[in-house]
């Protein structure tokens, strides 16, 4: 993911598989692997811990490629996909923070300039969501 609000150019990152089938070596089959999702989601495991967890615990590479959907597909089709789109509410929990930290801290302007990217971001990920359908139209972040 490139940096927003930074001059730097981003992160370099792990290569997805190629290849649209599962490896071999996977022993779960397409109902036990939807299983475990459900039992984490269930667990309160948030959906990008369910796939670091499948990947590292269960040697399953993608979800996508042994079960043929995504996390959030398997989560929603249960009943138990997110109010609220993960990205977003990570953003909100650090505003919440910087907040939190302004509060006593009121001279901090690094973290003032911060908070403002942050809200930043927040405010075009809310209007993206809307466009999409994800969020309701009425839908106004708290951030406080």
């Amino acid at each position: 993911m490139a940096r927003m609000h930074c001059s730097r150019r981003g992160k370099s990152g792990s290569t997805r598989p190629l290849s649209k089938i599962p490896p071999p070596w996977v022993k779960l089959t397409s109902e036990e692997v939807e299983g475990l999702v459900v039992k984490l989601a269930r667990e309160g495991v948030p959906p990008s811990r369910i796939g670091v967890l499948l990947r590292d615990q269960y040697a399953v590479p993608l979800v996508k490629l042994v079960t043929g959907k995504k996390v959030l597909k398997i989560l929603e089709e249960n009943n138990l996909k997110p109010a609220i789109p993960e990205d977003l509410s990570n953003l909100i929990e650090r505003a919440t923070r910087m907040r939190r930290h302004l509060a006593s801290n009121r001279s901090d302007g690094h973290n003032i300039h911060r908070l403002q990217l942050v809200e930043s971001k927040i405010r075009r990920l809310v209007k993206f969501y809307k466009r999409e359908g994800v969020l309701p139209p009425n839908y106004e972040p708290v951030l406080a």
